[in-house]
């Protein structure tokens, strides 16, 4: 089986987020699964130079966008064993940064269509075509109108992966013929709510949707999670799943990463002890390795739920506890944390941005690992921290839901609440620092923590049963 993994962006060549982690590493899970998996891309500004001078230019094509034609050159290169395939436009894409530029829909409709024409210059006719989120989501309503009865597309099917469903790519219904080339028989494909919706589209034309976890697949169909899809999510729920992500177990490996103080293993922990000594005194914090250490890193924005970390972080810091917190995202939010570290100098650590060193090692040194999400498609924070030993603190929403399993249940490794109160979230740190007192218990489930297998093996099955039953279906 072979499949063409389109994306807006992934891992080493271009990143902005979760998606990007995942372009790098599940192409790679599924070659290793001996199922053939390339991967096409936007050629970015952003694009290191050291990786560019690794491509090869192998031609270029004319690509229709509406009413007119678009030059695409195509570069090819290798990461990890994998084909990746870089589109290069310089009028869309040499420029800062990846989205947000007044002309998103036309640079991807250009991206979508492309990936689909330059299918007989690469010689690669996938059986699978993966799409990721809205900016990828106009290739199955191109392959449906256009291209699905033309020889070597008639057999290619369709993958949509929502990773987010909060971005759709709305726009005005006058992009349809004029941007899209849609003609208007096809326009109700787009049709939703008033607008143009790309997203919907994808999800209209596509032969499968999945969501990056089981529990968010079943959450986007109510309205408090689907940003105003849930009706036709409603009415296609019979092509909906949810797979959960994994995690690169070479990246994240608390015996050979070498961005922490000390490295260390399920089977000899020691070095646990050297991290969270290094993690205070790096954080300004009194090196004492009796008092928890709650670590977050994450942006600061809404979503995660920091009105609820908020909420309690006072009457917290009253007790035998220590932060520490990276990221950076609200003012409103990098201004209270800077307060309350001002506050409780030797209680909280703050350190606004990001910096992937420090990352790793607030996760390494770190006991607890707090995500109060309001929302989290999957996240891979809270499987990164199990990876480091490091107990969550989570809210049973999304792929959070359905990776952490609480310490109430004897097979439990770490820290759940149900409802978005704050008064449950604390009650479920009250539960962690009472678990750290009983230091055989927590023992335990640190144990169990590390035993997760949360890499891309697992989730790459997954796939590839999906792969197999929309193939064969």
């Amino acid at each position: 089986m072979k499949s063409l993994f389109v994306t807006s962006e992934a891992y080493p060549f271009a990143v902005s987020g979760g998606l990007g982690d995942v372009a790098g590493a599940l192409p790679a899970a599924l070659r290793k699964r001996f199922v053939g998996c390339r991967v096409v891309m936007p050629l970015y500004e952003d694009v290191p130079q050291h990786l560019r001078d690794g491509m090869q230019f192998i031609g270029s094509i004319s690509v229709p966008v509406a009413w007119r034609r678009q030059y695409c050159g195509i570069f090819e290169t290798k990461v990890g064993g994998v084909t990746y395939y870089l589109l290069d436009n310089q009028y869309y894409f040499k420029r800062a940064g990846l989205y947000g530029y007044y002309d998103d829909a036309e640079r991807f409709a250009f991206f979508a269509r492309a990936a689909l024409e330059i299918l007989p210059v690469i010689d690669y006719i996938p059986d699978i075509i993966h799409c990721n989120d809205w900016q990828t989501a106009l290739l199955p309503v191109y392959h449906s109108l256009i291209y699905a009865h033309k020889p070597g597309y008639e057999n290619i099917k369709t993958l949509l992966t929502i990773h987010n469903i909060q971005y759709q790519g709305k726009y005005g219904y006058d992009v349809l013929e004029d941007v899209f080339g849609i003609p208007s028989y096809a326009h109700s494909l787009l049709d939703y709510d008033g607008c143009a919706n790309i997203l919907k589209g994808g999800i209209e034309s596509a032969n499968a949707v999945n969501t990056v976890s089981p529990t968010y697949a079943k959450e986007i169909m109510d309205p408090w999670f689907s940003y105003g899809l849930d009706g036709i999510l409603k009415e296609r729920a019979w092509k909906l799943s949810g797979i959960i992500n994994g995690i690169d177990t070479e990246v994240y490996n608390p015996a050979t990463d070498s961005m922490i103080e000390a490295n260390y293993s399920a089977d000899d922990m020691a070095g646990k002890a050297v991290n969270k000594a290094a993690l205070q005194k790096a954080m300004g914090l009194p090196q004492n390795p009796d008092v928890p250490l709650i670590g977050i890193v994450t942006r600061l924005v809404s979503q995660k739920g920091l009105d609820l970390v908020q909420y309690a972080m006072e009457h917290l810091l009253e007790q035998d506890v220590q932060f520490v917190i990276l990221g950076s995202g609200d003012w409103a939010y990098e201004n209270y944390f800077t307060q309350m570290a001002e506050k409780y100098p030797e209680k909280l650590g703050l350190k606004i941005g990001f910096i992937p060193t420090l990352a790793h090692q607030i996760y390494a040194g770190a006991d607890l690992f707090l995500m109060p999400s309001k929302f989290e498609p999957c996240g891979l924070a809270q499987l990164v921290a199990l990876r480091y030993g490091t107990l969550p603190i989570v809210r049973e929403t999304g792929g959070l839901k359905d990776t952490i399993v609480d310490c109430g249940d004897p097979n439990g490794y770490g820290f759940t609440f149900q409802t978005y109160n704050g008064d449950d979230m604390a009650d479920a740190v009250q539960r962690a620092l009472s678990l750290y007192a009983d230091k055989s218990a927590w023992n335990a489930a640190v144990s169990r923590a590390m035993a997760q297998d949360n890499s891309w093996n697992a989730s790459a099955g997954e796939y590839i049963k999906l792969y197999k039953s929309i193939v064969e279906g």
